[in-house]
């Protein structure tokens, strides 16, 4: 009954939702909260479309206020593929008399017949009204205040429909910069560079839809009258395979310079073309990503990482020019062939993982991405005339301090990160009792991973890998001839001898043991899941 009203309302073929705009009061006669909320939607669509001389119809100019209500039968969503949460969550909007969607990239992934990772909504309800209606929320955010609601173990995040609020002028002084507490008395507020601190007034659905930043991202799904409102031709761009911003997008970039990540990100998750005007002012605004806070930085960094298209985004970075801002020795290392086809197999491990569902550790994949700069310095320190392990641990000092000041990298992965690096100049050895006291390593089956890696992309003889896979398939007899005979064929790291090196290798690396190696079989190198 609901679709049929919908229909009636507006229109049973899609593309003549331009040219018919509805009238308000037939939703409100229909008395039910999905009317109104489809209605509700439309609601700025007064104005009629005037005939042209002689009575023939003109063809009506879109305007950006109005949705295209796409029905089922055209979008094709597969309700399977909805989180029952969210539509829990729309539903329960709805029934206290307010408009909510899922929104985004949901949409988006749901069109293209992928099952979403995640679900957001958008509502016309205020974050205090959001939190009242469900009885686990909470309110998160400074910058861009929106909603937890969580079940379980899966959180709906719900914003509030933004306004569009108008940018300053030419002409305008820049802003002072304003201390913490006057940022949080501000619903709104922009720095010189023109990148939004704060962004909570709220606004109509067609303003939010504007302010989103991509047209595949600024779709609207009612799960209870299945229809798809899009408000700047998002559909279209969807079946092109377009990537293209809203609006003007060197403000866009300037507002939040993040995007231009995103739209690296997008491009290469979804194999979608960058729309020519989107990527033009890329290359000269890439400095904008200084400007980012670090953290911030760093979790969009690790969802560009665990994507599952991870090279590809790689690539798409170099190619935009901005990863200088992020990883700016990665043209020094993949211009060195062990190097590319060391971080090529990496990163094409990490993506088969994330496409099989595995876990991935953040800590080894940067482990990865780093370890180039981290040996060319510790060879650097060894030259020098310092000793393996102070000069090993000096590098892995020198190149978390530097990243950090691009990517505010979490403890608990740069933890793993130095334990993965330490491990290696013991694996090298392969001699002595210390063998077996690896295999109880905390972090052994990731240094092992890590191992074969090296060996793989040629940077140590495959000897070492084999060894060491041998001794961990072995029983107590193989192990014992494999120590024996692990000295005398070791094949050690290519660096300067010194005098006096051997001896000094001899001492341990500073590492703590750690807990028996029951999870080290799970772990395959990816030891924690990633956390969205």
């Amino acid at each position: 009954m609901i679709k049929k009203l919908i229909r009636k309302l507006f229109g049973q073929d899609t593309a003549s939702a331009e040219d018919t705009l509805p009238a308000e009061a037939d939703a409100d006669e229909a008395g039910s909260a999905p009317a109104r909320n489809a209605a509700g939607a439309a609601g700025a669509g007064r104005a009629r479309r005037k005939p042209a001389r002689g009575g023939a119809p003109a063809k009506a100019v879109r305007d950006p206020d109005v949705p295209v209500i796409i029905p089922h039968d055209v979008h094709g969503i597969d309700p399977a593929l909805i989180s029952r949460n969210a539509i829990r969550v729309t539903e329960g909007l709805q029934q206290a008399g307010h408009r909510a969607f899922i929104v985004g990239g949901a949409v988006r992934d749901l069109l293209l017949g992928i099952k979403p990772k995640d679900f957001d909504v958008a509502t016309d309800a205020t974050p205090e009204q959001v939190q009242k209606l469900f009885r686990r929320a909470r309110i998160i955010g400074r910058r861009f205040q929106i909603v937890h609601v969580q079940f379980g173990q899966e959180i709906i995040e719900t914003s509030t429909f933004r306004a569009l609020v108008d940018p300053p002028a030419a002409d305008a002084a820049p802003p002072r910069r304003l201390k913490r507490d006057e940022l949080d008395r501000r619903t709104h507020a922009v720095d010189a560079s023109g990148r939004v601190l704060r962004d909570n007034v709220w606004g109509e659905q067609h303003e939010d839809a504007t302010r989103r930043d991509f047209t595949i991202n600024a779709m609207y799904y009612d799960p209870a009258t299945e229809t798809v409102l899009d408000y700047h031709n998002g559909m279209a761009d969807v079946r092109a395979r377009l990537l293209r911003m809203i609006g003007d997008p060197a403000t866009r970039y300037r507002e939040d310079p993040v995007r231009m990540l995103r739209v690296v990100r997008f491009a290469a998750k979804l194999d979608f073309e960058i729309d020519a005007a989107t990527r033009e002012p890329i290359a000269s605004m890439a400095d904008l990503i200084n400007n980012v806070p670090a953290a911030r930085l760093f979790d969009e960094m690790l969802k560009l990482m665990l994507s599952g298209h991870a090279l590809a985004c790689l690539k798409r970075l170099r190619q935009e020019g901005l990863h200088h801002g992020l990883l700016p020795l990665l043209d020094v290392v993949l211009e060195q062939p062990t190097g590319e086809k060391f971080i090529t197999l990496a990163l094409n491990n990490t993506d088969a993982r994330v496409r099989a569902g595995k876990p991935v550790s953040p800590g080894f994949l940067f482990a990865t991405l780093l370890w180039h700069d981290v040996q060319q310095r510790w060879q650097k320190f060894e030259a020098n005339g310092e000793y393996p392990v102070p000069a090993l641990h000096r590098a892995m000092d020198e190149v978390l301090d530097m990243q950090t000041e691009k990517l505010a990298i979490h403890k608990r992965f740069s933890s793993d990160m130095r334990e993965i690096w330490g491990l290696q100049l013991r694996l090298e050895k392969r001699s002595g009792r210390s063998a077996l006291k690896l295999l109880e390593h905390q972090r052994f089956r990731a240094g092992y991973d890590f191992l074969l890696l090296r060996c793989e992309s040629g940077e140590l003889d495959e000897s070492v890998g084999a060894w060491w896979t041998e001794f961990i398939e072995g029983d107590a007899a193989a192990r014992e001839a494999l120590l024996t005979q692990g000295g005398k064929d070791r094949s050690p790291r290519k660096r300067r001898r010194r005098g006096g090196g051997a001896r000094n290798r001899k001492s341990g690396d500073g590492m703590e043991g750690g807990t028996p190696a029951e999870r080290a079989d799970t772990e395959a190198g990816h030891d924690s899941p990633h956390e969205d």
